[in-house]
Order: C-alpha cells, then structure tokens, then sequence
C-alpha cells in the first residue's frame, strides 16, 4: 500500500494520449449512488418520458397532415390538438419532476461522497499532506465535486434519454421510410467516429485544466495566509506576477478546451445540415413517385430535425462527461491511497498506572522518499512521572522525534514504547487521547477560543478548561469581546504569535494527558510571560511524564533531567548541571542560546 504518491503535475495530462481516464473512475461512483438509486431511476425514466412525449409530436402531426388537411375536414382536429396538448403538458410536468429528483440524488450523492473524502485525507499520514499541496486537495474537494454533481444530476441522464432518443428516433425514420431512414443511419455514422476523436482529445485538455486551477488555488491560498509577509517585504508586485502567471497558463488550458468544443459543436453543427438536403430531397422524391405520403414526408423531416438536438447536445453532454470522468479520477487519486499509520488488528490497552513511561528503543527514521535517515539508533528513557528536556542544534531531528510519540510517522526501525507497549499496538485514538502535543508553530482554528482549547473533547469539564488556561498564562482570553466564545479568525491571526502559543499550551495540558509532549512551547513568549508560564507549568509537569524540546536555559531548567541529541543519536543523559561540567557540545549550545537570548 502508498501513501506517498506524488502530487500530479498539470503538464503530464497533456503529454500522454494513454492517460485520458474515460468513464472508468465513473463507474466506480457506484457505491455513492446505489443509496439513491429510486431517485436516479425516477430521474431517468421521467427524462425519458418526456423525451418520448416531444418525439409523438410529429407522428401527430403526420395525422394532421394526412386527416383533416388532406380531407379538408377540421373535426378531427380538435381531438389531435388535444392529444399533441396533452403532450405537451406531459413533457413539462416529467421535466419539472426531473429537475426535482435531480436535486434530491445529486446533492445527496456529491454530500457523501465529499464527506467520505474529507475523511479519508484526514485519516492519510502526515507524510501525505507533507507533499500534496494544500491547493490540489481544496481543488478535488470543491472544482472535482460540483463537476461530478452536474454529471450525476444532468448529463448522465440525459446521455441515456438523448441515447434512447436517438434509437427511437431513427427507428421511426426507418419505419416511415425503410430506403431514406437507412441513408440517414449511414450519413451519419461519421459522427460517431468524430465524436470519438474529439472525446479523447477533450478530455486531456479538461485534465490539465483542472490540475492547473488546483495549483492556481495553492498560489492564492499561499498568498492569502502569508499576506503579513508579502506587505512587509513589499512583495506584493512579485506575488501578483506569479498569480498573472499560473492565471494565464490556466487561460491557455481553457481555452485549447473551448478551441476542442468549437471544432466538435462546428462538426456537429455543419455535418447534419447536409444530411438534411439529402433527407429533404430523397424525401421529395419519394412523395413524387408515391412511395411516401405527404404527412410522413413532413413527419419525417421533423423527426429528423428532433434528431439534430440530440446529436448536438452530444457534444456538450460528452465534454461534461470527460470533465466528471478527470474530475473522478482526480478524486480516486486521493482515495485510492491507503494510510499506512493505522489501527492494529489487536489493539492493546495501556495498563493503569499513575505514572507512565516513555521509552525510545533503537530509534531510526527516515523520510518517505529519501535515504538519508533523521533518527538513527535513538536510545531514550523517560522514567514515569519525569520531564525529560531535549536539546539540539537545528535541524537535528528534535520534533521528528518528538512526533514519533504519538505515530505523526512511524518510526524506520526501532520502536517507541509507552509503559512497555509499542504505541503501534495502541488504537490511535487511545493514543492521541493519552499523548498531548503542542508544537513550536500554533496551529489555531478558525473557531471560537472554547473551541480551539477543546478540539472535539465535548465533556471537558469548564474547570480542566480554567485550569489549562491559568497553566498557559492564557487569561488574556477572558478580555476579548465574547471571552471563550469570541472566534478568533483563520488561524488565529487576530492573535499575536505569542498568544497563539499560549492557547495552543493550554490546549496540551488540558485534562492533563499521561505523556506531555512539548515542541518549544515557550519560544514566542517575552520574557516576564514565560516566567509566569514555566511557574505555571512547573505545577502540571509534576503530575505527568513529559519530553520538552528545549532551546532556552530557562525551559531546560524545568526538566528532571536533559539528553542531548546530534547527529541523530542521543549522545549523552544528564542532568542540566552534569552536562554543563562533561559536555561541551552541550555547553556552547546553551551559551549560544543565552548570549541570543541577551542580545533579544
């Protein structure tokens, strides 16, 4: 199984005709429509009930031609004006109970189906999201499913009706005239092969088109979010030009889409016309000679222009079809990929104990895709009840490791254990309840402060809640206009960087977890609020087992004890004052660290 395919790049749709998807991915929709089969089926049979009811119009008018013209008797009219009324008022009521089910089962269908693949991207690893960007995924959650919405809810139903149409309809030509209705059948067999080039042809351009806009939607995304950035360098002509850049790419793959659709609606267009000369004039001939009555002439040359609309349409109905065929395959691309970090068959239950321990045990890890490892025979024990202080240069692997506790990755090789269990033999849900993390960059939600501290824990007790944020410092909270139940905005960024890491601190040590992972937690705090913070944390830090990556003397200080980590290995365990005196890789990390800390 893969979880780390790459993203696909716009170019490659276009450089390989092998590649068009066709209706494949289509027909694996099936388990999302099959709950809503009755109204699929109700929309299908009264598209083609209507479609039926337009196609008796011209056999009505043949009886007119043929009856009451012809005889010069109009009191047989009223009863076909009746009828071809009756018609009439039948196509609309079907196309108006069309439109309704329509709703019902493509909305339905295009709800469970983007439900079902927000959460398969939430249960596919970290490494997943590392390398997909975060534009191609919002491109296949939105763009991809209102294409597939329209497909399901008008052009597959009107591929069958407009297909059956035809069948019908070409049936009545060769039953009005054998001769005549099989030169129109042979006429317009060259449609179907043109039809067939244009289809693959168009869906290679839809294909592109449709990666191109999801890397325009990360550019805007990007640009969006780092918007502070782009002012405060004065880079905004810059950003623009590369947005000015992707949009007119995405313009070019838009428009060899329409210059595709005018060749094939010109071909569609054009070619019938001809057809219908040699209709009018056979036909003309076969009244002339008596094999062909008025009224079936000109019954004949309707049903041939009802016809027309159908194989016109085909054009339009194809290229959505092409469209929702790249959009589900765009799609299946994503659920096609199996989370490889998952739930054991045999889970195992953590013992109950009131302390726990944290152990690494031979430690090695490298990054999906690259052959240099981060990690390499890492050796570490964090005794229960213990804080456990990690001290690196940058870059050396400190939060890999510290997201091996709770399997953001799995470990290469080696195993982390907690309480003597392999955390790959814990349900992950057991283990993100028990491991708390809280990392360097806060991550914030757009979502009321309540809601960010609790993240989905519905009973948290309002207490645990007050207790986190005086552990965090975070009282500032209770100032803004609604107190917890101000939303504090896209990622927090009505928050000062400082204040986001203090909720997203309090939100670690809410219910106070068995292991307390802290990633720098402390790094974007002044000086007088981190003093308040440590005193604060020092209290909750008693009650559990903790790992606190640490760059400022003051953060080592709240630790039991201190491994130094280089080279990928733990290379000494020591108390702060024990390394001081033996280590002095140790020493100059942390003087670089104070004399940054002073000049700051």
């Amino acid at each position: 199984m893969t979880t780390t395919a790459d993203p696909p790049r716009a170019h490659d749709a276009i450089e390989r005709a092998d590649e068009a998807p066709g209706m494949a991915p289509l027909l694996r929709l099936r388990p999302w429509v099959r709950p809503y089969r009755g109204a699929m089926w109700f929309m299908i049979l009264t598209a083609l009930g209507a479609m039926l009811a337009q196609t008796l119009v011209p056999l009505v008018i043949m009886a007119v031609v043929n009856g009451p013209i012809s005889h010069h008797d109009t009191s047989g009219l009223w009863g076909l004006a009746a009828v071809a009324l009756v018609l009439g008022v039948a196509e609309a009521a079907l196309f108006f109970l069309r439109r309704w089910a329509m709703a019902v089962a493509s909305l339905a269908i295009e709800t469970d189906l983007r439900r079902d693949l927000y959460a398969h991207m939430q249960s596919l690893p970290v490494s997943f999201h590392d390398r997909w960007s975060s534009g191609q995924l919002l491109s296949r959650m939105t763009t991809d499913l209102s294409t597939l919405r329209r497909f399901i809810g008008f052009a597959f139903v009107f591929l069958l009706a407009n297909s059956a149409t035809v069948l019908v309809v070409t049936a009545l030509l060769i039953h009005l005239q054998l001769q005549l209705g099989l030169i129109v059948v042979l006429l317009l067999a060259p449609v179907v092969v043109t039809t067939r080039y244009y289809e693959a042809r168009y869906s290679r351009e839809a294909r592109r088109a449709q990666d191109l806009n999801g890397d325009l939607a990360t550019t805007v995304e990007e640009s969006a979010l780092g918007i502070r950035v782009i002012k405060a360098y004065g880079r905004r002509p810059q950003m623009l030009q590369t947005f000015t850049t992707g949009a007119g790419t995405l313009r070019t793959a838009e428009m060899a889409k329409v210059r595709t659709l005018a060749a094939f609606f010109t071909t569609l267009d054009a070619y019938p016309q001809f057809v219908l000369a040699v209709v009018t004039v056979g036909g003309v001939v076969a009244v002339a000679h008596g094999g062909l009555s008025v009224g079936a002439f000109v019954a004949f040359v309707t049903l041939f222009l009802r016809l027309l609309w159908p194989l016109i349409a085909l054009g339009w109905l194809i290229a959505v079809t092409q469209e929702a065929g790249s959009a589900a395959h765009r799609i299946f691309e994503v659920m096609d990929l199996e989370p490889d970090i998952v739930d054991p068959a045999d889970p195992v239950d953590l013992p109950d104990v009131p302390f726990s321990e944290l152990r690494f045990e031979h430690v090695g890890f490298a990054y999906p895709g690259s052959d240099t490892p981060i990690l390499t025979d890492v050796n570490l024990d964090i005794r229960p009840g213990e804080t456990m202080a990690l001290v690196a240069a940058t870059g050396a692997g400190k939060t890999t490791l510290t997201a091996l506790v709770s399997r953001l990755y799995d470990t290469t090789s080696g195993r982390v254990t907690i309480d003597g269990v392999d955390v790959r033999d814990l349900r992950l849900s057991d283990l993100r309840t028990q491991v708390a993390m809280a990392f360097e960059d806060a991550t914030l939600f757009s979502a009321s402060v309540r809601e960010n501290l609790t993240l989905g824990r519905e009973n948290t007790d309002e207490a645990d809640v007050l207790e986190a944020i005086e552990v965090a410092q975070a009282g500032f909270v209770f100032d803004l206009p609604h107190g917890l139940d101000t939303r504090i905005g896209e990622q927090g960024m009505s928050l000062s960087g400082g204040q986001r890491q203090r909720l997203a601190l309090a939100r670690a040590v809410l219910g106070r977890p068995r292991v307390l992972v802290l990633d720098d937690p402390l790094s974007a705090l002044d000086v007088q609020t981190e003093k308040m913070v440590e005193d604060a944390l020092r209290r909750v830090l008693t009650g559990t087992t903790a790992l606190i990556v640490a760059h400022r003397p003051s953060t080592v200080l709240l630790a039991d004890r201190v491994a130094l980590l280089a080279d990928g290995r733990i290379v000494d365990v020591g108390t702060h004052s024990e390394l001081i005196a033996r280590s002095p890789a140790y020493y100059n990390l942390l003087a670089q660290e104070s004399e940054l800390e002073a000049l700051s």
